[in-house]
């Protein structure tokens, strides 16, 4: 497996650019979808528009990478246009995705938002069990407690009582519960597959985002189609967009390029803590901007998230040092003892 040393420095930097980013994100689209006035704009063409800006600035640091045109032409030639697998192994994620997102509607229409809101969080421990399982990599008792940790924190920060009433619709908890599953097994899959694809080979990380890019804008396409296709066609494809809604394509844009470098010198449970720390940052604003109160379970979740943190990224023992030294003991003893 194909590994990148990288200093200790740009993964911090990474992390927080990614954090601060989703926490932007996050304040951003809430204040787009719920408190500023005019039209409000399709979500689906704004995921989509993405997914575009994505692989246009893929593209750019693909270009930066290789240093000329011709390069570039190159690189795209033996990569995207005359490597048809390739670009199927990254649709992968792509589709998972898209199931997960349609899975996650279904579970929260046939559950409670607090039951939704717990059950889904176990993608954060289902994420660590596919590291473990797809990448051959081991995590000591502590980061397995920390992991479970920081789900039980992001948690108890999303906890809203208020949001547990009753539905007018009729609910299916069997159907939410195993819609949650697929979701939270498609969340950990989707992410650790990536992971894996981007860490087995040399291919430049700009390359791999370019061919799951691509799929991703045909995915996004198909879901404008078939969720607001008419409106979309009677509106046109940027109806309601203002200078807010820009602002959120292009965090949601930056921070997904963001997200993969994160992925490749990292790993996907450190971006799962990344994003649990997004949730707090952005909560936070939240009080300051939306007038949120801040409750007694939010301040403990976020106790935790933060221990979560710290005790995940605490160095590993070495055990088998220990070992040694413990045969080594041993020995001494037995030898004294004779």
């Amino acid at each position: 497996m194909a590994i990148e040393s990288v200093s200790l420095g740009f993964k911090l930097y990474c992390l927080s650019v990614m954090t601060a980013v989703a926490a932007a994100y996050t304040v951003a689209l809430r204040f787009t979808r719920t408190v500023s006035s005019g039209d409000l704009y399709f979500s689906t063409t704004a995921v989509c528009t993405t997914e575009v800006i994505k692989l246009v600035l893929s593209l750019g640091m693909l270009a930066k990478e290789t240093g000329s045109l011709i390069r570039l032409k190159n690189s795209i030639e033996e990569h995207i246009i005359f490597s048809p697998v390739e670009l199927l192994k990254l649709s992968v994620p792509s589709i998972v995705y898209a199931i997960q997102n349609n899975m996650a509607f279904v579970a929260l229409s046939n559950l409670d938002a607090a039951v939704y809101q717990v059950t889904y969080q176990l993608k954060i421990p289902c994420t660590a069990l596919c590291t473990v399982l797809m990448l051959n990599r081991s995590l000591s008792r502590l980061q397995w407690f920390s992991v479970f940790m920081l789900c039980t924190g992001v948690t108890l920060v999303q906890w809203n009582p208020a949001e547990a009433t009753k539905v007018q619709v009729e609910q299916n908890p069997f159907v939410g519960f195993m819609a949650i599953a697929v979701a939270v097994l498609c969340s950990g899959f989707a992410g650790v597959y990536f992971e894996k694809v981007l860490k087995s080979s040399d291919t430049s990380l700009w390359v791999r985002n370019i061919q799951m890019y691509l799929s991703g804008i045909v995915v996004t396409l198909i879901g404008v189609y078939m969720n607001d296709g008419k409106k979309v066609l009677e509106k046109g494809f940027f109806f309601g967009y203002t200078p807010w809604v820009c602002f959120v394509v292009f965090l949601a844009s930056v921070g997904g390029l963001y997200t993969s470098v994160v992925v490749k010198y990292t790993d996907n449970i450190m971006k799962g803590f990344s994003a649990a720390a997004a949730i707090v940052l952005s909560t936070v604003a939240s009080v300051m901007l939306f007038g949120l109160q801040i409750t007694v379970t939010f301040a403990s979740g976020a106790i935790l998230v933060c221990i979560s943190i710290y005790l995940y990224g605490l160095p590993k023992q070495d055990t088998s040092k220990l070992t040694r030294q413990d045969t080594d003991a041993e020995s001494k003893q037995k030898l004294i003892s004779v």
